[in-house]
Order: structure tokens, then C-alpha cells, then sequence
């Protein structure tokens, strides 16, 4: 089984209290809460750590949300998609811009649609479909576009391992 790294999850920990405090800001469009900053995490998240994280650090901000009424199951299907996507891309071609595809597509598209059954059936809302990838797409690609003005700017090597 492979070993958690303990600079990886000190890092991902960091990242959740800034998911979980970004939460604050967000923009409601119908029953969604567009979240940027989370989707930026995803894919700095996605970027630095690779997809077993990134999905954790989505689970884990996703579940403090609800916990502490910020939020409501769309967040699950809402970023973690989005992130595993995000992660396993770029893992797989080491290129930032399939990392960002794999965050708008992860979650505008699969997760927007996987959003359909739980708020139905869970949540008890009427919804279409394809109701929420209007709302999930306005979220991810402005969070995308801070990450990818963030992954530009920051001083941290993203070629190399960083986390060994």
C-alpha cells in the first residue's frame, strides 16, 4: 500500500482550511452555491499532490461545508469529480492544461450531471438533468482561471517532485 507523505498531507491540511474558509465567498446561482475557490483548489490540489489527494481534500472540505451548515450534498458530486479528474490528467500527461480541462469538464459536466440524482432523490428538489452545468461550469472555469493565474505566478516547481 502506498505510504501518505507527511509534507503532502501537511500541505493538503493547509489547503482544506483555505477551502473551508473560501467558502465564505460565493456566488448562488438557483440551488447552487458557486464556489471559485474551491474549484482552484482542486486544481492546485490536483496539480501539486495528484488525485488520491486532491479528491480527499475535496471530500474533506465538502464534509466540514455541510457540517457545519455551509453547504449541501451538490458539494460532493460539485468537487470531487472535478478534482480526481483534474489530478489524474495531469498525472498522466504532466501538462497543466489537461489538468485544467479535467477540472471544468470534471466537474461542469460528470459532476453537474451527478448532481441530478442526489438533489432528486436526496434532496427532494426539482431539477432537469442538465440544470446544473450552467451553475457548476460559471463555478469551475472561474476558479480554474484563478489557478491557472496562481499555478503561473507561484514560485513552486511543478516539473519537479516537490512533496519527496
Amino acid at each position: 500500500m502506498k505510504q501518505w507523505n507527511k509534507k503532502k498531507m501537511c500541505f493538503a491540511s493547509m489547503i482544506v482550511a483555505v477551502g473551508v474558509i473560501g467558502s465564505n465567498f460565493y456566488i448562488p446561482i438557483g440551488p447552487a452555491k458557486c464556489l471559485p475557490i474551491q474549484h482552484m483548489i482542486n486544481v492546485v490540489g490536483g496539480i501539486l499532490l495528484g488525485p488520491a489527494y486532491s479528491v480527499a481534500i475535496a471530500f474533506l472540505i465538502s464534509t466540514i461545508r455541510i457540517l457545519l451548515g455551509m453547504g449541501t450534498l451538490l458539494a460532493y458530486s460539485g468537487s470531487m469529480c472535478g478534482a480526481f479528474l483534474c489530478g489524474f490528467l495531469y498525472q498522466k500527461t504532466k501538462k497543466k492544461a489537461f489538468a485544467y480541462v479535467g477540472e471544468v469538464v470534471g466537474t461542469g459536466l460528470i459532476g453537474a450531471m451527478l448532481s441530478y440524482p442526489i438533489g432528486t432523490l436526496l434532496l427532494g428538489k426539482e431539477m432537469a438533468l442538465f440544470g446544473m452545468v450552467i451553475p457548476f461550469c460559471i463555478s469551475t472555469i472561474g476558479g480554474t482561471v484563478i489557478a491557472g493565474i496562481l499555478m503561473k505566478i507561484a514560485p513552486i516547481p511543478v516539473d519537479k517532485e516537490v512533496f519527496l
